[in-house]
This record gives C-alpha cells, structure tokens and sequence, in this order.
C-alpha cells in the first residue's frame, strides 16, 4: 500500500466571525497517499479552501491533528511552518499572487534563493519554459495575460518540485479553454514531478480527472472518500 504523505486526525477549524465563532471543518479524518490526485469538491461554504489551507499549514486546525510527510503541523512554530511548506510544498490560487516589480523569471526564482537554492535562475527558467513561457521570462506580470499569469504561478509551485501541489480554484479567473490548459499543466507537474495533487474546484469535468473525488458538505465530509478507477 502507498505511504500516506497528508494525514489529518478529527481535524476542526473555528475562527471567529462578526457573529462569533464559527465552525468550519467538524472533524475531518483522511488520508491522501503519495503522488494520488485529488479533487475536493462541494457547494460554496462547504469547507473546500479551508480544508486545503489546513492541508498546506496555511490555517492552524483548532483541534486534532494535521500531518505531512510524517510532521505534525499542528505542533510546528511559524517559523518551522513556514519553512516546511517552502522545502515540501506548492500553493497555487485563484488569484495569481504574483510581485508586479518583478518580471516572471524573478517571480519563480526569488522564492528559491530566499531557500537558499544556488541554481534558483537555472530552476525558475526550466519551469517557466516546461509551462511553455520560454519567450515571456522577461516580462513583468501586466505585461501578461491572465493564463500567462497564472503559467507563472505554476512555474513558481512547481520549481521547488514538491512533494505536495495544492491548487484552490486554478481555473476560476480563467475563461475555458485557457483553464483547460492550466489543468493539463498541472497534471502534467503531477505526472512529471510526482507531485500528490489536491485540487479544489466547482467543475465536476475537472474533479472527475482526480483519481479520487471528495465531497464536502458543512464543513464535513459527505461521502467518505469517494473513490474512482483512474481512466
């Protein structure tokens, strides 16, 4: 059986709102195996982002436990979060975050020698050319199209080669047939870097290319793990 690589334990997340604390997840115990792809979905308010941000040490779960890769993230400082999620992890959102006094070769790159990589340039170049943007390193993120920009996004997650890509919503700026481009790619970063892949998205056709679908419903999940042959 394949390793576990994303392990959470009766994980909650409360935050507090205007109306007072509200409870996001309730519970939540899963496991996702080594280079598995999979599709969180549900309707809006269901707990997708949130269970993802979980995932990726972004939100701090309220109880229970979060593991990745065999370390509590629960238990970790900041500091030590941070770092983890730099050397094991990519985050890809719907909106781009990309730096615009940057051009998109020092987008991808910055991140790396911030980790103290002395092949940052070497890396963030293959990355942007494997996203087919070897002609638009140069350019500054206004002077990008919104699928370029978020091809740059991508190059960023993926130049570390992470052991965990988390994508929320990477198509939702995009029109269709550039979304379908940036899915392929990001599959692709699954098939070539072994990346496990965790995808939130409201499209069932994009979900349905997971091996695995898992619905949430109020901060739960639905069905347990829905399970599909690969096709």
């Amino acid at each position: 059986m394949t390793e576990p690589i994303l392990t959470l334990s009766d994980a909650t997340l409360s935050l507090d709102g205007n109306a007072g604390r509200i409870e996001i997840l309730k519970g939540i115990t899963l496991e996702v195996s080594r280079g598995e792809t999979v599709g969180l979905v549900g309707p809006s308010g269901s707990g997708k982002s949130s269970l993802l941000m979980l995932m990726g040490g972004l939100e701090r779960a309220t109880s229970g436990r979060v593991e990745a890769l065999g370390h509590d993230l629960t238990a970790l400082g900041e500091d030590a979060l941070a770092r983890f999620r730099r050397e094991h992890m990519g985050v890809v959102f719907q909106s781009f975050h990309l730096i615009p006094t940057m051009t998109a070769l020092e987008n991808v790159a910055t991140p790396l020698e911030l980790a103290g990589r002395a092949d940052a340039f070497e890396r963030a170049e293959a990355e942007l050319r494997a996203v087919g943007l070897g002609d638009r390193m140069h350019h500054y993120p206004a002077q990008l199209s919104g699928g370029e920009q978020q091809r740059v996004a991508l190059a960023r997650a993926a130049a570390p080669e992470p052991d965990i890509l988390l994508a929320d919503e990477p198509t939702g700026n995009l029109d269709g047939t550039t979304g379908a481009a940036i899915v392929d790619l990001l599959f692709g970063l699954n098939a070539r870097h072994g990346s496990t892949l965790i995808l939130v998205t409201h499209a069932p056709e994009l979900a349905e290319r997971c091996g695995r679908v898992i619905r949430l419903t109020d901060g739960r999940i639905a069905d347990g793990d829905v399970a599909k042959a690969a096709e």
